[in-house]
């Protein structure tokens, strides 16, 4: 499993300041954190950026680049910036990210074949989010096509299939079963394809207690659904473990789970009872809610 860490996000407060402020060491601290935690890639989260944004990127990438030697996503809805990244990194980054949207497609694409690099393309499109597995593959093999003529090949690309948060009414729950069979069908359908998650947006919403059980198990289905990469919290040490073997027993148990296989939680330890019960939610034969671990 790819993990690319979600931590440099303009979204919180210290690295918002640090980047206006321009204050390298914030942001250093953080690539280094995740560097040595174990992450892949650091992804470069900057929202729209609407001010000073060719400075303000060249700025960003190079203070992470003199911190760390991992290779960057570039995460931003702004072409300029998105360009601006592209052209300082020093390794192939990844451009975080593209969609079947037709302003993405003109803007963003075309920045993925100049720099060639790779490219996260999302299933989302001018009429929105593609409510099920068939539209989802519907609506990446039209970008792929699209994408593969203006010379990226494949390999190049990964596919976001995007999560919802399972606390949303009447959709989280149903999204989290239709990813997982997404991302399990997407190599037989469009081979040498990647694929990867923005893995905290499924517990969006959520106490934040309850954040991590539902990250580390779901992370742990779709990695078994094939999922090759993951957005996420690599400062989340057992995230990190289950991802590097250092859980056996932990990931055989949601495989258990999810085969079917009735177990009896009277044999369990308490956080194997979690693993098993946050399972179970996650493909929705329990019904969320903020208690599903004390039911």
């Amino acid at each position: 499993m790819v993990i690319i860490g979600e931590n440099i996000h303009v979204i919180a407060q210290a690295v918002s300041t640090a980047i206006r402020e321009r204050d390298a060491r914030v942001i250093q601290d953080l690539a280094k954190a995740q560097t040595e935690a174990g992450a892949d890639y650091v992804d470069l989260n900057v929202g729209p950026m609407k001010k000073d944004t060719e400075e303000t990127m060249q700025w960003l990438v190079n203070a992470v680049q003199e911190a760390t030697d991992l290779p960057l996503s570039i995460d931003t809805l702004n072409p300029v910036a998105m360009e601006a990244g592209l052209k300082t990194c020093k390794r192939k980054p990844l451009l975080n990210s593209a969609s079947g949207k037709s302003l993405s497609k003109e803007q963003m694409l075309p920045l993925a074949q100049k720099y060639s690099c790779d490219v996260v393309i999302s299933v989302m499109t001018d009429k929105g989010m593609p409510p099920d597995v068939e539209s989802k593959i519907e609506s990446i093999m039209d970008t792929v096509a699209y994408a593969n003529e203006l010379g990226i090949p494949n390999e190049n690309i990964w596919v976001d299939p995007i999560l919802l948060p399972i606390s949303t009414a009447g959709e989280g729950q149903r999204f989290t079963v239709i990813n997982l069979e997404f991302i399990n069908i997407l190599e037989d359908v469009l081979p040498e394809i990647k694929s990867t998650v923005g893995l905290s947006n499924t517990s969006n919403g959520v106490p934040d207690e309850l954040r991590p059980p539902l990250n580390r198990t779901y992370m742990v289905m779709l990695e078994r659904n094939r999922l090759h990469s993951a957005i996420a919290d690599p400062l989340d040490k057992e995230l990190i473990s289950l991802t590097k073997g250092g859980m056996p027993e932990i990931v055989e148990l949601i495989y258990r789970t999810m085969d079917g296989e009735d177990i009896a939680l009277s044999s369990l330890s308490q956080k194997e009872i979690e693993y098993v019960k946050t399972a179970k939610v996650l493909m929705g034969e329990t019904l969320y809610s903020d208690a599903w671990l004390e039911s």
